[in-house]
């Protein structure tokens, strides 16, 4: 990946957003799952609302949902025969864009009465092939065999992304259809911790350290967990959440803030954890199994590598362990009969009561608020419940690993946040027959940014993720930045009415993609993601026309010194950005929106992959209000400037906007080579305000 990262203030001005009051109020649902027992363990029913009292911090809580759950483990009916669908049709529990949802319950809704929710959620990215068979056939022989009248089931599967599979049902077949579906081997890994004593001896001089790998994993595997249990957050039956996976690996304290928000999340959705360690009874040899190379060094000798090993797989297990011991799970652990894990949360969510309440406690502190539920002595009841969760946070309370970890689950997230507006432009330039530049360009009004007065300037601090994804799905680019913005005197005044905009870059092969990019304002917190599909042609595959790279208009020219802010320090950065013409820096116009005062900067690249020297070129930029050509520029003969690295001649037009009348037009570019007797066409809406 190439990174080029700019923070400027650009674009056409904005008319300021009429001012609007708003009322907020802050309420929370809190719901408490209760299982009442008798000396022999019966369920006990029949009780009522007034027999249970129910309290926060010792302060009395009034009760707003109470509702009883009555399990039963008869099998299920016999199946009702269904007809096929006809042949290319999807079947009828599909959606049209073949990924399923969980269904969320309106407020103080019991959405799924008298049943047993469970979750199957499949650790793809960290189980080896034969743990994720293994997995499968378990899952499997749970629906076909142990599946009850009160099971509702649905499957989620992490590989790259999270991805739910299976809405709650109870279809046997249907069930056994997704399970039977998931792709083995796609994207298993080892999982596994660095370890000195253990690790195998390739006969490298130097090995790389992945622990910064591994601390990513893992928190990005807990990310996901976090993101399923906020799925089920608005569902107020109690939830089990069977988790198979090949252990979890955590380096020291680092995955700490992540695993306690994951179990924070779970215990507010009323989710507890089953994790089912895939891998069985294991039964290792000393110095390793054929899977991997011997370990060097004396601790092959002296033990010290036998113990590296069994106490990096005992902190696996342990990583499960504490998921399903916070929240009131069990984990299952060297048994080889995974199934007995799904058949655990059988047994332990029986019948018992909801209850729900309105916090009193409205402060957003992120503390612990104990939660203490009885009955009347009398009664003589056996309860089982959470003793109590942590309340939200204020984003000004969040602390830096609390902060990542927001960046980290918005990016997760597949409903897009829009407390912050973002345009974004993709654009593409060739570095050679198999590589592309691809400059993205990012603007966010200035009306949606909050200033705070510091030493005479005001600034913000502006945080900025993103990820490019390949056709399946697989990472091809990150970025990561952090922008400080100080403004003084007409600067700050005019922020409102203008725009920020961020620039970075990647370096990509010809190909589809998704690009998916977030940015916080670190102020109020305030966050947008932008997501986008893109695609990099291969230019070298039409030799028919001429090619040319993606075209960019533009109203404005920045100094490379008059940036706001950039980490654009590196010169052989700078020299890679086509967008870089000496010391200035032309700017994208993201929405394409220009006025009549204004001049239209056009620029793209045209590419001459045998020539010596740039052959004779012709230009034009045209601009159509429906059929009719409203205004042409002037033909503009292009004789030099080729790159002798990438063959790329650049092409530039400057274009006065006084010339047309103010509406919505087609601006046409073309491109002609005479002598190569190939042409070029490219085509965009534009905008043009008084």
């Amino acid at each position: 990946m190439r990174t080029v990262v700019a923070l400027l203030v650009a674009g056409a001005l904005v008319m300021p957003a009429q001012r609007e009051i708003t009322f907020r109020t802050t309420t929370q649902l809190v719901v408490v799952s209760v299982s009442a027992k008798d000396e022999k363990g019966n369920p006990i029913e029949g009780l009522k609302a007034s027999d249970f009292l129910v309290s926060e911090d010792g302060k009395p809580q009034k009760l707003s949902v109470f509702e009883y759950q009555r399990l039963e483990d008869a099998p299920p009916p016999a199946p009702e025969v269904k007809q096929r669908p006809a042949p290319g049709q999807p079947p009828p529990s599909a959606r049209p864009d073949g990924e399923a949802r969980i269904a969320p319950a309106r407020p103080q809704e019991i959405k799924y009465r008298d049943r047993r929710l469970l979750v199957l959620f499949f650790d793809q990215a960290g189980m080896p092939v034969a743990d994720q068979m293994r997995a499968q056939q378990a899952a499997l022989r749970f629906v076909n065999t142990r599946l009850t009248a009160s099971d509702l089931v649905a499957v989620m599967v992490y590989a790259t992304t999270l991805k739910v599979l299976q809405d709650f049902t109870g279809d046997r077949d249907q069930l056994a259809a997704v399970i039977r579906g998931l792709a083995i081997g796609e994207t298993g890994m080892e999982n596994g911790a660095t370890e000195a004593e253990n690790e195998a001896d390739t006969g490298a001089a130097y090995t790389q350290d992945d622990s910064e790998f591994n601390i990513f994993n893992t928190d990005r595997k807990l990310a996901a967990l976090e993101t399923a249990v906020r799925m089920l957050g608005s569902l107020a039956e109690k939830k089990a959440l069977v988790y198979f996976a090949s252990g979890m690996s955590r380096t020291g304290v680092d995955n700490q803030a992540q695993l306690r928000s994951t179990i924070n999340a779970a215990i507010r959705s009323n989710v507890a954890f089953y994790p089912v360690d895939a891998r069985g009874l294991v039964a290792a040899a000393p110095m390793g199994d054929a899977t991997r190379g011997s370990p060097g060094g004396r601790g092959m000798y002296s033990g010290d590598s036998q113990r590296s090993s069994r106490n990096s797989f005992q902190a696996q297990q342990e990583s499960l362990y504490t998921l399903a011991a916070d929240t009131g799970g069990k984990a299952l652990l060297d048994q080889n009969d995974l199934s007995l894990g799904i058949v655990q949360v059988q047994k332990d969510i029986s019948s018992y009561y909801i209850l729900g309440y309105y916090s009193s406690n409205t402060a957003a502190d992120g503390k612990y608020r104990r939660i203490k539920v009885e009955v009347a002595k009398s009664l003589n009841a056996k309860l089982d419940y959470r003793s109590g969760y942590f309340g939200s946070k204020e984003f000004r309370q969040f602390s830096a690993s609390d902060r990542e970890r927001q960046l980290q689950e918005a990016l997760l997230l597949g409903d897009p946040v829009t407390d912050l507006s973002i345009a974004l432009e993709v654009n593409y330039f060739r570095l050679g027959r198999d590589r592309y530049f691809v400059p993205v360009a990012v603007k966010i009004p200035g009306s949606d940014i909050e200033l705070a007065r510091k030493g005479g300037a005001e600034s913000t601090r502006l945080d900025f993720i993103g990820e490019v994804r390949d056709s399946r799905g697989s990472i091809q680019g990150t970025v990561r930045d952090e922008i400080t913005v100080k403004l003084k005197g007409d600067q700050a005044g005019q922020l409102s009415s203008r725009n920020l905009q961020y620039d970075t870059g990647f370096t990509l092969q010809p190909g589809t993609y998704t690009l998916k990019f977030l940015a916080r304002e670190n102020e109020t917190g305030k966050m947008g993601t932008f997501e986008t599909k893109f695609a990099v042609p291969d230019l070298t595959a039409e030799p028919r026309r001429l090619p040319i790279s993606s075209v960019v208009l533009s109203n404005q020219r920045e100094k490379i010194s008059d940036l706001l802010a950039s980490a654009e320090k590196n010169r052989k950065l700078l020299d890679a950005n086509p967008l870089v013409h000496g010391n200035e820096k032309l700017v994208p116009s993201v929405t394409r929106v220009f006025r009549k005062d204004q001049e239209m900067f056009v620029y793209l690249e045209a590419y001459q992959p045998a020539a010596a020297s740039a052959d004779f070129m012709l230009a034009t930029v045209s601009f159509y209000r429906g059929k009719t050509k409203a205004f042409e520029t002037e033909p503009l003969a292009i004789t030099e400037g080729l790159n002798p690295k990438t063959k790329a001649v650049p092409v530039r037009f400057g274009v006065p906007m006084s010339s047309l009348q103010p509406g919505r037009y087609t601006c046409q570019v073309n491109v002609i080579d005479p002598a190569a007797q190939k042409f070029a066409v490219w085509r965009s809406t534009v905008v043009l305000l008084p």
